[in-house]
């Protein structure tokens, strides 16, 4: 769940000639609250474009992508109540809906009882849900949206068409999830799969942008007396076939000012062995969104080339130097194998640090460095524009949640 302040609206709505009795009790057992962050942000970077010169521009979410939200919930008594989660992506930098995304990122109904929670949607998937709530880089953001390697390996975060079912200890101490999502045909050799390398790039698009395919896996997460350890595992199928599996594990530990982190990610894509035509173009669209998942700047990519595995080790500490200045650093160590030619193979090393200040609870201030270098094969770049094996990046922003 998201980690910002929500503002209850309790509903009086009710269908025309309802009693006074049917009044209340609908005020009294139904909910919606309102939430929201609206996140801005100034960022600097090294080595952008052909000519790998300076880029300043400003961003609609530095430390948060802004989103706002609508979360339902109704007491149907026995201690059950049904649920309903909504949320919107926007760039608050121009005011419009987030690019290449969904309406709403977050789209799912569920059931909750003493057995557990049911939903069905688009939700974020297992592998996200365990980084973010047991070792996620910083304690009042779980990521910087600027700078994310650690979300480079989560199989996009969210998932569509999805059931999940999520349990816990009665004190919440033990807590774990399954999921499993629908292809609904989304496959090769069913309508709409491309049939050329030059469709290759929409259908991606539109893949990504809540199209199906099948995933199974879950995770599970024990915390105690400040410290906290999980792991878990996502099988995702992809339209052509391929099976790619990721694999998470970490913990944190929390004792007074301090905050340390760490954790491993894996993923690991069994593309079909080319016999045709037909089979190769498959992997071609295979590749291209495993691509998507693992490149692109937000999240501190680079590109994949031909590989096939990827590993990613997180380190970082955090330090709370007074009520209201937060300080956090971080390290990663990428490595990519699986090259046929061994042009793709290589090393990344990603570096952040960050300073958050707060006014209140809902408001706050941050600066943050990060810097990214790339070793081994020629192939390895960070995008295919500018070519370039390393990039620094400068991050100023505010951000309020309500």
């Amino acid at each position: 769940m998201p980690l910002f302040a929500k503002k209850s609206i309790i509903l009086a709505a009710v269908a025309l000639g309802g009693s006074g009795a049917a009044l209340a009790q609908a005020a009294s057992t139904s909910k919606v609250e309102l939430w929201g962050i609206v996140d801005a942000a100034v960022r600097h970077t090294t080595n952008e474009g052909a000519g790998k010169s300076n880029k300043t521009q400003m961003l609609g979410g530095g430390m948060s992508q802004s989103r706002w939200g609508i979360n339902v919930e109704e007491d149907l008594g026995g201690g059950s109540k049904a649920l309903v989660v909504l949320e919107n992506r926007f760039d608050a930098d121009a005011g419009n809906s987030a690019a290449n995304a969904p309406f709403f990122q977050l789209a799912h109904v569920g059931l909750q009882g003493r057995y557990g929670r049911l939903t069905a949607g688009r939700q974020w998937n297992v592998l996200f849900d365990v980084v973010t709530s047991t070792y996620a880089s910083f304690p009042y953001s779980p990521y910087m949206e600027a700078y994310k390697p650690e979300i480079g390996l989560s199989m996009g975060a969210r998932t569509s068409n999805m059931l999940k079912y999520t349990f816990a200890s009665s004190d919440r101490s033990l807590v774990g999830s399954l999921q499993y999502s629908f292809d609904e045909n989304n496959k090769r050799g069913q309508a709409g799969f491309p049939t050329a390398a030059t469709a290759i790039p929409a259908y991606v698009l539109g893949t990504l942008n809540g199209g199906a395919w099948k995933t199974v896996g879950g995770y599970l997460r024990y915390a105690a007396s400040g410290a906290a350890v999980g792991g878990g595992y996502l099988r995702t199928t992809l339209p052509g076939g391929t099976e790619v599996d990721a694999w998470t594990l970490g913990g944190s530990y929390r004792t007074g000012p301090w905050y340390m982190t760490a954790g491993y990610g894996l993923n690991k894509a069994k593309f079909a062995t080319v016999t045709s035509p037909a089979i190769g173009l498959a992997n071609a669209v295979d590749g291209a969104i495993l691509g998507a998942f693992w490149s692109g700047s937000t999240n501190g990519g680079f590109l994949p080339g031909d590989t096939n595995k990827r590993q990613l080790l997180k380190l970082g500490v955090g330090y709370q130097l007074t009520s209201q200045l937060n300080l956090g650093l971080h390290y990663f160590r990428g490595k990519q194998s699986g090259s046929a030619t061994g042009a793709s193979n290589g090393n990344a090393n990603f570096y952040v640090a960050v300073a958050d200040y707060a006014f209140s609870k809902r408001t706050d201030a941050y600066f943050g460095v990060d810097h990214t270098s790339i070793s081994g094969g020629n192939a390895i770049v960070l995008d295919p524009v500018s070519g370039a094996r390393s990039r620094t990046g400068i991050t100023v922003g505010l951000r309020h949640r309500f």
